[in-house]
This record gives C-alpha cells, sequence and structure tokens, in this order.
C-alpha cells in the first residue's frame, strides 16, 4: 500500500512538471515568433523608404544628372565623376564649375531629404571625397595613400563648408549640423578594381554624397526593448 502511496503522489507531480514544460516552450516560441515579425517589420519598413526616396531621387534629379556628369547608384548614393570639373591636381578649392553644380544640387538635395517623409529615416549624410592611388613623384604606395588621404579629407571639408553656406539650405543649418559629415577615404574605395590604366585611376577620384538611414539603430532599440521586457 505505500508503495502504490508514493507513485500516486509522484504521478501528478511528473505532470506538473510536464505542464510547466510546455508552457515554458510556449513563451518562448511567442517571444521569438514576436522577435521575427518585429524584425521583419523593421526591415520591410527600411526597404520601403530606401525604395520611395531613391525613385524620389531619381525624378528630382533625372535631367540633371547626365549634364553634371554624375549617377545615382542604388544605395542612393550620388556620385560626382569628372575629376576636371571637381578640383585642381593636388588642390582642396573647388572649381567654379563644381560650386555652381553644388549651388543647384545641395539645396534640393536637404528640401527632398529633410521633408517629412524622408528626415526622419536619415541619420546621416557623408560627402565623401576619394582619389587615385598615385602621388606625382611618389613611388611608396603607403606615403601615397597618407597625402592622398590628407587631400581628400582637405577637399571634403571644403565642400562640406561651401555647402552650408549657401544661403539658400539656411533655414536648415542645425539639422545639416548634426547630420552631414566629410569624409576623406583616399584610395581606400575604388570603382575601377584591379585596373591601374590611366583613364581608371581617374575615375577613381570622385564625390559622393551617401545617405546612410537609421535602420540599424531601429534594430538596436528593438533589442533594448525586448531585453527590458523580458526583466
Amino acid at each position: 500500500m505505500e508503495e502504490h502511496s508514493n507513485q500516486s503522489h509522484w504521478i501528478p507531480l511528473a505532470d506538473l512538471m510536464t505542464g510547466l514544460m510546455l508552457v515554458f516552450m510556449l513563451l518562448a516560441a511567442a517571444f521569438m515568433l514576436r522577435v521575427e515579425q518585429t524584425t521583419t517589420l523593421v526591415v520591410q519598413e527600411f526597404e520601403e523608404t530606401k525604395n520611395d526616396l531613391l525613385q524620389a531621387l531619381q525624378k528630382e534629379f533625372a535631367t540633371d544628372l547626365k549634364q553634371w556628369n554624375a549617377q545615382l547608384l542604388g544605395d542612393m548614393t550620388i556620385r560626382f565623376n569628372d575629376p576636371t570639373v571637381l578640383f585642381a591636381t593636388g588642390s582642396a578649392d573647388l572649381k567654379p564649375q563644381f560650386k555652381e553644380i553644388l549651388k543647384q544640387f545641395f539645396p534640393r538635395y536637404v528640401a527632398l531629404i529633410t521633408s517629412e517623409k524622408y528626415q526622419g529615416a536619415v541619420k546621416e549624410v557623408r560627402i565623401e571625397g576619394h582619389t587615385s592611388a598615385f602621388w606625382m613623384g611618389q613611388s611608396d604606395p603607403k606615403t601615397a595613400y597618407f597625402l592622398n588621404m590628407g587631400l581628400s579629407q582637405a577637399r571634403t571639408r571644403s565642400a562640406l563648408e561651401f555647402v552650408l553656406r549657401l544661403p539658400a539650405v539656411e533655414k536648415h543649418q542645425q539639422w545639416l549640423i548634426e547630420h552631414v559629415t566629410a569624409n576623406g577615404l583616399s584610395s581606400s574605395k575604388p570603382v575601377s578594381g584591379e585596373d591601374k590604366s590611366e583613364k581608371a585611376q581617374l575615375a577613381n577620384q570622385r564625390v559622393e554624397f551617401r545617405i546612410v538611414t537609421n535602420a540599424s539603430d531601429r534594430l538596436d532599440q528593438m533589442a533594448r526593448d525586448l531585453k527590458a521586457g523580458q526583466q
């Protein structure tokens, strides 16, 4: 009788543990589903905003890009390609023709990205300067890289100062100070690949306006919110 009593005592306890395990598994599955759904929603929202903004940029500048010798890339970067228009060789001073292009381009660009529809999605606008891998009279690649780094940084600072001083963007001054940066990248991101010809190296000399979205920040905040909800 005593043995039977002990068995009767353990059977309900085993059922209870099984039930608790099932509840735990269901909660874990629900949490994982919530994370997946939220992540998917953020990614979809980012892709929709990116595609909308890309189309808006294309619509705004479609008739201008060719005459500026510029192109709109799939990641929303606007690239100015003609080094003969941008800066004199070895100089950080903007050429008059590039100043005129920036006067036409930048106020319209700012009006678009600071609009109610897109401003909340823009984390940073990077003005990036790129050079070739060569420096006249310098045969050491590392030294040439550092000299070009100084030049590309000086050029992007010149471009940044010029566009931020345009009267047409004065009303956006605080937002621009907080979001627009100058980034000299020397020859670290060539567009010509392994091609070392003079024509290819000229293609590497360019200025780009690149939009960085806050999608990663949204995902990080989501992770923090989910973690806080568990505590």
